[in-house]
């Protein structure tokens, strides 16, 4: 493996094992949501979860707006973007797959959990954002290091949606 591998490996692996812990923490501690027993309330849940999670594709919208009104690359056909504004392009088109993949998996199981377990998905939500704002400063600051940030999103967004297709089987 060349060091290169090993440090994305070792990025992504502590993403991932972060990314458990960090869900089975806040799922802990979070209010009890065993009264969310309607299918709209759960889905009510989940959509204002879902505006949350939101909140790195806001932040990136208007950063890669700034970036190019104050800069070169105000015409984005003459490709005069800095490093910066690259990177925060592609962290907002990353951040753009991974927030759909998440939404439809959120709301997938919203209704399919047990009440009381619908406060994984605020957990998610928490773990999705702080993760995309990991992926995005270790993208500035080494694209290598964005591994820690994109193992926690998109293995959040992998067991999501695998835990909906087990719901689906077992039903």
């Amino acid at each position: 493996m060349t060091p290169e591998q090993q440090t994305v490996a070792i990025g992504a692996g502590s993403g991932v094992l972060t990314m458990v812990a960090a869900i089975a923490g806040i799922s802990l501690i979070w209010a009890d949501t065993s009264a969310l027993t309607g299918l709209a309330d759960r889905l009510a849940f989940a959509l204002k979860a879902n505006a949350l999670a939101a909140i790195p594709l806001v932040v990136g919208t208007i950063t890669v707006g700034n970036n190019r009104f104050l800069s070169e690359a105000i015409d984005p056909t003459l490709h005069k973007e800095d490093q910066a504004t690259l990177i925060n392009g592609r962290v907002l088109d990353n951040t753009l797959q991974q927030y759909v993949l998440f939404v439809i998996g959120t709301l997938a199981l919203s209704v399919s959990l047990p009440p009381g377990q619908i406060k994984v998905i605020a957990a998610a939500t928490i773990v999705f954002i702080v993760a995309r704002f990991a992926f995005w400063i270790g993208y500035r600051i080494h694209p290598l290091y964005r591994a820690f940030g994109m193992a926690a999103t998109m293995y959040l967004n992998i067991g999501i949606l695998v835990w909906v297709g087990w719901n689906m089987l077992r039903a």
